[in-house]
């Protein structure tokens, strides 16, 4: 699937979906988000994707929602009713998809990232930033308040005060204090950005694939339950993972001292 304003490519077992306005720092449109959430279906449906990338052309990673589209709306007299409609049944169509997305889902920032931009980030497993990238929950400097889950992503990525700090001010960080916040996992020079971040996919690309995706659900399910419910469940995948094909190919390479051929079984 290719547009003028996204391509989206899989080649081997990683899929790449690249935001494409780079006039208009990768600032969101109504066909774009349309494209986006077909391109997530699709990496959820297709067993032989096993990571997905995200990531933005030219100067900019993704500017959220279009400023110049917020004038024409209000010129046209768009009701507070249309604007909560459009809002979530099209924008929100994102983070919905890929709260029930099990495979990694991996964010290379690769420049100016803010608003629903920064929000649009913050849904990644993982976020690599180049080093020139800034970023920054930019609601507050239009009035608006954070509109595509800043508001639940960022306390729970770095923390209540900071987090606030972040929404309040709308200031910006570089990407050397977006890694030390715990923004991003890691700040890289911007030429070697996609290099690395591709190199983490295809890592986890080569481990196997149903214990990749029972990881990250044990990982997220747990967050919203107590001990003892996260540990019985828990103990379920595991005992579901202990018989598959892969689990053993694992423990006869570990014995047998050489790497593991996984067949995702």
């Amino acid at each position: 699937m290719s547009s003028d304003e996204l391509v989206f490519t899989i080649d081997g077992a990683i899929a790449t979906i690249r935001l494409n306005r780079p006039e208009r720092l990768n600032a969101f449109t109504p066909a774009m988000l349309d494209q986006w959430a077909e391109a997530i279906e699709t990496c959820k449906r297709d067993d032989k994707v096993h990571a997905v990338v995200l990531t933005g052309t030219g100067r900019g990673f993704c500017s959220g929602g279009d400023v110049r589209a917020m004038g024409e709306r209000h010129q046209q007299g768009e009701t507070a009713f249309q604007r909560k409609t459009a809002v979530h049944e099209r924008i929100h169509r994102i983070p919905r998809l890929l709260e029930d997305f099990d495979k990694p889902y991996i964010v290379a920032i690769n420049g100016v990232a803010t608003g629903a931009g920064l929000d649009m980030a913050l849904m990644g497993d993982i976020r690599f930033a180049a080093q020139s990238a800034r970023m920054a929950e930019t609601y507050i400097r239009v009035g608006l308040i954070a509109g595509d889950g800043g508001t639940w992503f960022l306390p729970r990525i770095v923390g209540l005060p900071k987090a606030l700090e972040l929404l309040w001010t709308g200031d910006f960080v570089d990407a050397a204090e977006a890694e030390r916040i715990g923004l991003v996992n890691k700040s890289v020079p911007d030429d070697k950005l996609m290099d690395h971040t591709y190199a983490f996919a295809r890592r986890l690309a080569g481990q196997p694939a149903l214990t990749l995706r029972m990881m990250k659900r044990a990982v997220y399910q747990g967050l919203r339950m107590d001990l003892r419910a996260a540990l019985d469940m828990v103990s379920s995948h595991l005992g579901v993972i202990s018989t598959t094909g892969d689990h053993r190919e694992a423990v006869a390479a570990f014995n047998e001292k050489r790497p593991p051929n996984f067949s995702d079984s």
